[in-house]
């Protein structure tokens, strides 16, 4: 038994999240991810409807819990929706959007809906709109971001404040202690993208996460903040005129298949969080969340033994 909304909402063994990224986050790493304890994600985000579809059943399958990701503004019509609700997901997470027309149909279907927010406002229009949950994404996290850098430390308290459905933490965390500390902010489970995207069962190029376990903690840029989408990636040539431009070439994302399966670092952005500056490693996916778990009841144990003593 546990009093945790998200384990109960998810069906997972710990509260460990994998992120929804295009074309990564599909059977092999979020198979794995599920495997290990946490909760492997199907994106859509891609846009290759058939090929989600099909990594959506293989996950069925396998009766592993899951969830599926539905991006409302990169949806090109209703069909990934209508698929969701039919194939027995459980959990979905929505992002890109407001999910005020999504929830009704999904909820209808039995399945638990958590939306991503960059910021308060946000958080409280998805709650009033009826989500059972939301993910809260710091600016630290890689991806498309909100322009208006709030990070994770501060968007989880004020998000807390106001509302009272079960958070995810997601942005600049990728271990026990980025865990422990999103806890104690008021988070119920931790989403890790970064991390995930450099694990052994990720399908990314071999370069991809050599540049990840190799950057600093200072290895990455918020592009393109007066125009949209706003994306932090990796610091490299390409990145590095973008950012000194100021706005991001429209069609630049086209080559983001070759960063992500051809190996050059050069072919888009390559998107990733801050976290890169804590990852030294490429590990299997066992191990990075046995060894989170391990390392946040490691720090809760002290710091309980703290709370106990009155002492510091």
């Amino acid at each position: 038994m546990t009093g945790n909304r998200v384990l109960a909402h998810t069906g997972a063994k710990y509260p460990i999240v994998q992120a929804p990224m295009g074309w990564i986050a599909r059977y092999p790493l979020a198979s794995a991810v599920s495997r290990a304890g946490g909760l492997g994600i199907i994106e859509t985000s891609s846009g290759e409807t058939e090929n989600c579809k099909a990594e959506i059943r293989k996950m069925a399958d396998s009766g592993l819990p899951f969830g599926v990701n539905l991006p409302i503004l990169f949806l090109k019509d209703g069909a990934m929706l209508r698929f969701v609700c039919e194939s027995g997901v459980k959990f979905v997470t929505t992002s890109a959007g407001s999910p005020a027309k999504f929830v009704g149909p999904l909820r209808d279907a039995g399945i638990v809906v958590y939306h991503a927010v960059p910021t308060v406002d946000a958080a409280v229009k998805c709650v009033e709109a009826g989500v059972d949950g939301l993910v809260v994404e710091g600016a630290e996290g890689g991806g498309f971001k909100n322009p208006e850098e709030v990070s994770t430390l501060v968007l989880l308290q004020a998000i807390r404040a106001r509302v009272d459905v079960p958070l995810i933490a997601a942005g600049g965390i990728c271990d026990g202690r980025g865990m422990a500390a999103a806890f104690a902010l008021g988070a119920e489970a931790i989403q890790m993208g970064t991390r995930f995207v450099s694990a052994a069962e990720s399908p990314v190029h071999a370069n991809y996460k050599a540049a990840i376990t190799g950057a600093k903690e200072t290895g990455t840029w918020v592009l393109n903040k007066k125009a949209s989408p706003c994306i932090r990636a990796l610091k490299s040539e390409l990145t590095r005129e973008i950012h000194d431009a100021g706005l991001m070439p429209p069609d630049v994302l086209k080559g983001i298949l070759g960063v992500y399966f051809g190996g050059d670092m050069e072919a888009a952005p390559a998107l990733a969080g801050q976290t890169v500056g804590l990852i030294d490693a490429v590990k299997p996916v066992a191990q990075i969340v046995d060894e989170t778990v391990a390392q946040f009841f490691d720090i809760t144990q002290r710091l309980g033994a703290l709370a106990a003593s009155r002492g510091f």
